[in-house]
């Protein structure tokens, strides 16, 4: 089994951060939104992967070069953002019927994934939304296996959302489904969709089941990019050693990374710091600040900054990218 994950997104929801660095590898909880899924499919005995890049996809590169050097891992290239659909075809020549296991790059869900990978049938992962026109919806018989999917419906039929994690074990039919819809120009909300892929699949005998996840984490946007890292925090539980921290409060869950060198301040609650990071006469809460920040006399609440950031002033709710020098005073 192979596993694909497409992360060439631009991330435009996640502006000004995804301008310099891609939205799969956003600090999370300690972690990034990336190495949470690939620890996840590692967890399950899966050691190939092909990542779809695009957009700062030598950043993903090296990502993964540097902290998962035992993969087997290939990317490919996709200069020209035409879907999910679109996407996966590329991968065509190195999966070579092998079963997939797919999970978009921003997807973060909890389920028993060993006992996904280890089912007979292919497997479409859901959950029950409020408003499923903005999803990928999945129309379930009364033992869960699925008889019909569609792309983000005007008048859905069902609120069971796909999540964005699937198995195909039949990967030759997928394959043959997208050729064809590209070739018939077969397109969905202009783009070429997996889930329309899926559907001619299902319609070719190919029997899917459902699997319900149990959290489903939204990393799209700040707001839920917030709200995710604070339930992640609380599960993964990180310790912090506050030794090296002068006259500093530590309110957990809170994450710091290596080497940063913080006084005079109070983190937290669902603080995540990253790498290298000086903080000094400040308060924060409810934020991620990024690696190799220098931050001064804040107050934060509810805030992302970016790495490489220099941030100096009062009380704020920001959403700050990379490279960024600011002087609040």
């Amino acid at each position: 089994m192979k596993a694909i994950i497409p992360v060439a997104g631009a991330g435009t929801k996640l502006r000004p951060h995804s301008y310099t660095q891609p939205k799969a590898l956003i600090p999370l909880a300690g972690k990034t939104v990336l190495s949470i899924i690939i620890d996840q499919l590692k967890e399950a005995g899966i050691t190939e992967f092909v990542f779809i890049v695009g957009y700062l996809g030598e950043k993903i590169q090296d990502y993964v070069k540097s902290k998962y050097p035992e993969l087997t891992a290939h990317y490919i290239q996709q200069v020209d953002r035409q879907g999910v659909g679109h996407a996966i075809r590329l991968t065509r020549n190195i999966v070579d019927n092998d079963e997939v296991f797919v999970v978009l790059g921003d997807t973060i869900c909890e389920y028993d994934i060993k006992e996904v990978v280890a089912s007979p049938f292919s497997m479409i992962g859901v959950r029950k939304v409020d408003d499923p026109r903005e999803f990928g919806v999945a129309e379930l018989d009364e033992d869960g296996s699925i008889h019909h999917v569609v792309e983000k419906p005007q008048i859905p039929k069902s609120n069971m959302a796909m999540v964005g994690v699937y198995k195909i074990r039949e990967s030759e039919q997928l394959f043959q489904c997208l050729e064809t819809n590209i070739r018939q120009g077969l397109r969905t909300h202009g783009e070429y969709s997996l889930t329309d892929a899926l559907d001619c699949m299902i319609k070719m005998g190919c029997q899917f089941k459902s699997f319900k996840v149990e959290s489903w984490f939204d990393c799209g946007k700040k707001e839920t990019l917030l709200e995710s890292n604070a339930t992640l925090l609380k599960k993964f539980d990180p310790v912090v050693d506050t030794t090296p921290f002068i006259n500093t409060v530590i309110i957990p869950p809170v994450s710091i990374g290596t080497g940063c060198n913080i006084k005079n301040t109070i983190i937290g609650p669902n603080v995540a710091i990253g790498d290298n990071t000086t903080i000094d006469y400040s308060i924060i809460k409810d934020s991620i600040i990024g690696s190799y920040s220098n931050l001064f006399d804040i107050v934060l609440n509810a805030s992302v900054i970016g790495s490489d950031t220099n941030l100096r002033g009062e009380s704020r709710s920001l959403n700050i990218g990379d490279n960024t020098s600011i002087d609040l005073g």
